[in-house]
């Protein structure tokens, strides 16, 4: 019984979470500086250095391919 409970409240719950339709005059609140995933420098250096340690690769953001030659 639990379990259809749960199930019903997921459907539910789905149910209002959808995707909206952006019109063209409410684009420029999507276009903010605030929107952007590289806005703090320092969050993106702390990554760069994370992922560096991690992967023993560097730079090559914003670059297609990898270092294998497989472009």
């Amino acid at each position: 019984m639990k379990k259809i409970i749960c199930l019903l409240a997921t459907t539910g719950l789905w149910l209002f979470v959808g995707c909206a339709n952006v019109k063209p005059w409410q684009r420029d609140k999507l276009a903010e500086y605030i929107m952007r995933p590289d806005r703090d420098m320092l969050e993106a250096a702390q990554f760069e250095h994370i992922w560096f340690s991690r992967e023993a690769a560097s730079g090559g953001r914003g670059v297609g391919g990898g270092g294998c030659g497989c472009n």
